[in-house]
């Protein structure tokens, strides 16, 4: 019990330092929009939206907040402005739920998706991408699972040599080809070899292009394709790195790569340098996507698997 503790304590400080900024930002507006109320009036709520958008919580889903703790004030007789933080974490909380983000809370695949379970990362350059697949090989290998790495990356040498950086650090197999080869190529031979010698999960690297939307299409229908000829469940996992640190060009970015491919889930990085943690909220609203994984540091266990319990708390802690 001492070692699960240790561990929950320690996950639980590097989610509260990764999102320090944001606290301190969102708490510090919300205590200005508040100062000299004692009741949830209409000023207060014009002046919390003011705070949620601009903390990238998003417009719309803002509007959905404010009518939520609007309604619940009125019927819960909650008048004093102490309680609008409680009232805040309790709606966004709900909200997270709705939208289909559940609670985590070990780097484990669902044994009924077969093996090896494929994830097809996607996302565009400079998010994030590959250092997010190698600490998600790290903490798959960690939790005992045999990990095979696709460099399918192959516009950009640096993308190869960082995966394959990695994949040492994590001490994970990287299948790579030559600067521009075939993406979908290095994707067949990542589980031919997968396959082979009886990997439990397998992540492919995809190239970080948006300036061809359908060229994008194209070449990430092609993996799929060919990934289905050696595993026919794959990819069991589409997931879509975002960087949290750009606010609402995030979103423009899910946007763009929700109507590209089909995304299942969503890993939300750099969390830890910016105010701008309220994307989260905003983006697993709007796009019905769960959120899956957030990056809080470059260690390479500061990946953590996206609790909306935790995130609520240390937000509103």
């Amino acid at each position: 019990m001492g070692i699960f503790s240790f561990f929950s304590k320690e996950k639980k400080e590097v989610l509260d330092q990764g999102l320090s900024k944001t606290k301190e930002s969102v708490f510090g507006k919300i205590a200005r929009a508040i100062a000299g109320k004692s009741e949830i009036d209409d000023e207060v709520l014009d002046n919390l939206e003011e705070v949620l958008v601009t903390s990238d919580v998003g417009v719309e889903t803002t509007l959905k907040i404010i009518d939520r703790v609007q309604k619940r004030a009125a019927r819960d007789k909650f008048m004093n402005t102490n309680e609008l933080n409680k009232l805040l974490k309790d709606e966004i909380a709900q909200l997270l739920m709705e939208n289909n983000t559940n609670d985590g809370d070990s780097f484990d695949v669902p044994a009924s998706e077969g093996k090896p379970y494929v994830i097809m990362v996607v996302g565009v350059n400079g998010v994030g991408k590959t250092t997010t697949i190698g600490k998600l090989a790290h903490q798959f290998k960690k939790a005992g699972k045999k990990v095979y790495l696709g460099a399918a990356d192959t516009f950009r040498a640096a993308a190869v040599e960082q995966l394959v950086e990695w994949g040492h650090r994590a001490d994970v197999p990287v299948i790579k080809q030559g600067m521009g080869s075939d993406p979908a190529s290095v994707a067949f031979d990542t589980l031919s070899s997968a396959v082979a010698n009886d990997a439990d999960v397998v992540i492919i690297d995809t190239a970080g292009r948006l300036h061809n939307k359908v060229g994008l299409m194209n070449e990430l229908t092609k993996i799929k394709n060919v990934m289905k000829k050696v595993v026919p469940t794959a990819p069991n996992d589409v997931l879509l790195v975002l960087d949290g640190s750009t606010g609402q060009n995030a979103f423009e970015q899910a946007k763009q790569f929700t109507k590209a491919t089909e995304v299942t889930s969503l890993a939300i990085t750099k969390l830890d340098g910016t105010a701008k943690g309220g994307v989260v909220i905003g983006i697993s609203d709007q796009f019905k996507i769960p959120v899956k994984y957030i990056g809080l540091g470059e260690g390479i266990d500061h990946l953590q698997i996206f609790n909306r319990e935790e995130f609520v708390d240390s937000l509103f802690g």
